[in-house]
């Protein structure tokens, strides 16, 4: 059996753990994921109202940036989150964006960014992330 420890649940640590998981699908695998805040997220963290859960905001970034280069070597990442609903193109003007290339497109997430970690590691499989740190999951195996 093989084991990894992932530490930090931000998008890195979500997305490598998910990516882990899809590279090691044929291997039995047991994955933990330290985080020291009380949940996953990182700069994406998003936090919602006590009152009313639709309510929320995100702590960090507030939308994406696909430049070029990037959109280009990381589009099956954007094309995942966008076929899921995840990710939606930033169509409103944004006060004070500073637009350091124009054929640039933005994103936004309208379950907020945490969104985009929590998708990553439920993928990955996953259960939970507490505040004392440790997140195991059960041992499994893909088909």
């Amino acid at each position: 059996m093989l084991r990894a420890l992932i530490v930090g649940a931000g998008l890195t640590g979500s997305l490598f753990a998910c990516l882990l998981k899809r590279e090691l699908a044929s291997q039995l695998l047991q994955l933990a994921v330290w985080e020291k805040a009380k949940g996953a997220g990182g700069r994406m963290s998003t936090t919602r109202s006590p009152r009313d859960p639709k309510c929320t905001a995100d702590l960090g970034a507030e939308y994406v940036t696909a430049t070029p280069h990037y959109a280009k070597k990381h589009k099956s990442f954007y094309d995942e989150l966008l076929a899921l609903g995840i990710l939606k193109p930033l169509t409103a003007a944004v006060d004070g964006m500073i637009v350091s290339d124009p054929r640039s497109q933005n994103f936004v997430t309208p379950l907020g960014m945490s969104s985009i970690v929590r998708h990553y590691l439920q993928e990955s499989g996953k259960d939970c992330i507490n505040r004392a740190g440790c997140t195991l999951s059960q041992p499994w195996k893909n088909r």
